[in-house]
């Protein structure tokens, strides 16, 4: 099985892709992560994109889709996987196919989760990181229990610059822009599966599940 996850930043695709992982037991591939490690990698792949990465430069999508597919060389990926963070546009989703037909795979389901943009906002404004740790806190939906201090290390929590309303709505008009007509994209192929991302994480993945299954 191979799924595609799409959603806005703040719609929760990140908690869906680790509970995925559990329920499906194959692994999720993040662009990020794969970048980032890039850092550290041995290979001439993950080295070329670091050279990207250390100079602030954008990573060309011919490099990215050749660090997926190194990763896809793994044997955990065998029996499927969970993409996540590619492809963001037209271009990007074209090229995926492309490399999926060579290596004889296919998309089976692309999952696009939907939350209002208030919703959004409200989401990524209330988050809270503690400086020390890293641990993730919202001042309304995971409130620490000393204003301001994690509860975890007593750390200070602080709110990345990209968190203040200016930036979000920004942020969102971009992904907005770009996902809708990828939104038609699949839609076409039949591999589009649209979802409300509202309500508890479990009770998400728990029709998430379902549609699956269909």
């Amino acid at each position: 099985m191979v799924v595609v996850l799409l959603g806005a930043p703040g719609s929760g695709k990140g908690t869906q892709a680790k509970n995925l992982i559990q329920r499906l037991g194959i692994p999720q591939l993040s662009t990020g992560d794969m970048l980032r490690a890039a850092v550290n990698s041995v290979s001439d792949v993950g080295k070329q994109a670091a050279e990207y990465l250390q100079r602030g430069a954008l990573v060309p999508d011919s490099l990215v889709l050749s660090l997926i597919e190194e990763r896809l060389g793994g044997q955990d990926c065998k029996d499927g996987f969970i993409l996540d963070g590619f492809p963001r546009n037209i271009a990007q989703a074209d090229a995926l196919e492309a490399l999926l037909t060579r290596l004889g795979k296919k998309i089976s389901h692309v999952l696009a989760i939907d939350v209002d943009e208030k919703e959004l906002i409200q989401r990524l404004s209330g988050r809270r990181i503690c400086k020390k740790c890293g641990t993730g806190f919202h001042v309304a939906y995971q409130p620490p229990q000393v204003a301001g201090k994690c509860d975890q290390c007593g750390g200070d929590l602080y709110q990345r610059s990209d968190d203040n309303e200016n930036v979000i709505s920004e942020r969102l008009k971009v992904y907005r822009a770009q996902t809708a007509p990828l939104l038609d994209y699949y839609r076409h192929r039949n591999v589009l599966r649209e979802m409300r991302g509202v309500g508890s994480p479990g009770d998400i993945t728990d029709r998430i599940m379902q549609v699956l299954k269909a």
